[in-house]
């Protein structure tokens, strides 16, 4: 029921709720300071909120817009969406005071090689939400320079539109920004996203919005000949609830039993630290992770979000469910370790 907490979350307090358009509000959390650690995270990075929805618990990832070095709090910026359930339910109840259960930051979409580069940051819509953290944190840590091409319906549409504004008033030689208006241009062509992109194809790219919006972006980065590995991607999507990935993984387990080994010994390497579990059959290495007091980064458990991505350096695992992981990821060893379950008796895996 909704009523019951998981250990996993901790509640944090909404200190305020901003209304930035007439359909998008932000909620800043105040994070006591024995969760600080925690909750320190990096830019581009987003939490998970379960929510107690029509007596079920929903799970959403919202990005993060605040910048680490900057906001002395976490913040998320959320959009009403279309027959939305968390979106709309946030936006519709949640209020300064209130208490949310929320999981500690994750997320790939940042920059790991440091906030020195020059940027293309492409977004459209809310999109914007973890590009703009990015864009704040290279703008306060960085000294590159950075191009923000921001895609919206119209006017009314701009989210964050006064703090672009400053901001591009404050750091008018390193901060260039593009609005492009689908009610006054149309929506932007592959060849027009390559026009606006050619001048700037020695930065990281990263690319958030709907998803036309950023396969086209990708593709047009390609014709220009940006090297894959600077084009980074970030995708929104619905977390199953948290009762229906309970029945998804007990299927996947079923599946993959005859692979299964009965105990493996698993090496962890996370943050720094090298941890020692016992993996059971049927445990993945998220679970056992878990069991054991190692806080692990994770968000939805069903193997739709890469937040636990990690990397196979000994042994072997069977991925039982993996929606986000494509070809060049499984030959370079990369798992999730919420889908991963040991194949052989001993497996080693370091999370980047």
């Amino acid at each position: 029921m909704a009523g019951e907490s998981n250990p996993n979350y901790h509640r944090l307090h909404v200190r305020a709720v901003m209304d930035e358009t007439a359909d998008c509000k932000s909620l800043v959390f105040d994070v006591p300071p024995e969760l600080a650690a925690a909750f320190a995270y990096k830019p581009g990075q987003f939490l998970t909120l379960r929510l107690p929805v029509n007596g079920r618990h929903v799970r959403r990832c919202y990005s993060m817009s605040s910048a680490p070095a900057t906001d002395d709090a976490p913040r998320v910026t959320i959009k009403r969406v279309a027959q939305g359930l968390g979106s709309n339910w946030i936006c519709d109840h949640i209020k300064a005071g209130d208490g949310i259960e929320v999981l500690p930051p994750s997320g790939m979409f940042t920059p790991h090689a440091g906030l020195d580069d020059n940027f293309l940051l492409l977004a459209g819509g809310s999109g914007i939400t973890p590009v703009f953290s990015i864009l704040r944190s290279a703008l306060h840590q960085g000294s590159g320079r950075i191009v923000l091409l921001y895609m919206n319906r119209d006017e009314s549409s701009v989210i964050f539109r006064k703090e672009l504004m400053a901001l591009a008033a404050t750091y008018p030689t390193r901060l260039q920004i593009i609005h492009w208006l689908d009610s006054v241009q149309g929506v932007p062509s592959l060849a027009q996203l390559a026009e606006l992109a050619r001048p700037f194809a020695d930065g990281h790219a990263f690319i958030c919005g709907p998803g036309p919006f950023m396969d086209a972006s990708v593709e047009a980065l390609r014709a220009i000949e940006m090297p894959s590995e600077h084009i980074h991607v970030e995708r929104f999507m619905s977390l199953p609830d948290e009762e229906d990935t309970a029945q998804f993984n007990a299927a996947a387990d079923t599946d993959a039993a005859a692979s299964v080994i009965a105990e493996a010994q698993v090496e962890l390497l996370l943050d720094g630290e090298v941890h020692q579990l016992a993996c059971s059959g049927g445990q993945t290495i998220l679970d056992a992770a878990l069991a054991a007091g190692i806080a692990a980064p994770h968000s939805c458990q069903a193997g739709m979000c890469a937040s636990c991505m990690c990397r196979v350096v000994e042994g072997s695992v069977h991925l039982r469910h993996n929606e986000v992981l494509d070809k060049k990821d499984l030959a370079k060893a990369w798992t999730l370790a919420c889908q991963a379950l040991p194949t052989s008796t001993r497996v080693r895996v370091e999370f980047p």
